[in-house]
């Protein structure tokens, strides 16, 4: 995988990198968005890493840049803002995710995987921003409603963990079981609801009101 990554923050952006390349990914790092614009056509990433907050041109002002000029290649921004009209605007400019800079190494990993595959990808704990943001369009529509009856009394209470932005190993700790009896139950939650990522069944659980209101943000 070959990530570029634009970020003006130097000391973020050196970390991260050594970080990555570690872990076997190439990494191109650039400071600032005109030169992140030109590095684009030269280095065809798989995928692009995009700071939120950068002078002369802001991320989201060099993501409709990128759209404009026909990249298609996925664009995920990363970032510390959590407020739902950046996340919006993001989403419906093209990004294909939308991540927070103090997520653990292994689930910015997993989402860099999931967004090269086509997927879309949001910070867990920002689902309910999400649910917000699709209120009055289209639903998972009888699928997902049909999938929430079957879910049974464990997966329904994982399914809440999940949208209050839980990892797995949070929600193992929580309920006294192991990690990997987690991603059972998320397997077939996702299954069920005819959905392919966690955030998608956090939406869901969010839009139809299955879980007591909870705070948000638990990792």
């Amino acid at each position: 995988m070959r990530v570029l990554l634009i970020d003006d923050h130097a000391l973020f952006r050196f970390g991260l990198q050594e970080l990555l390349e570690r872990r076997g990914i190439e990494v191109v790092a650039v400071g600032d968005a005109s030169t992140g614009l030109r590095r684009v056509g030269e280095t065809s990433p798989d995928v692009v890493l995009l700071d939120m907050r950068m002078p002369q041109l802001s991320g989201l002002e060099l993501l409709r840049q990128l759209r404009a000029a026909h990249q298609t290649m996925p664009i995920a921004m990363l970032t510390t803002s959590a407020e739902e009209r950046d996340v919006i605007d993001s989403l419906q400019s093209g990004a294909q995710g939308y991540l927070l800079k103090d997520m653990e190494p292994e689930a910015l990993i997993a989402a860099l995987g999931e967004i090269v595959l086509g997927r879309t990808v949001v910070a867990p704990e920002l689902a309910i921003v999400l649910a917000r943001a699709v209120q009055g369009g289209d639903s998972k529509g009888t699928s997902a409603q049909n999938g929430v009856a079957d879910l049974t009394p464990r997966e329904q209470q994982i399914l809440c963990h999940l949208a209050e932005g839980q990892s797995n190993k949070a929600i193992a700790r929580r309920l006294g079981i192991s990690d990997g009896t987690v991603k059972l139950h998320v397997k077939a939650i996702l299954r069920k609801l005819d959905v392919h990522s966690r955030v998608e069944a956090a939406v869901i659980a969010v839009e139809r009101g299955l879980c007591e209101r909870a705070p948000v943000r638990d990792l």
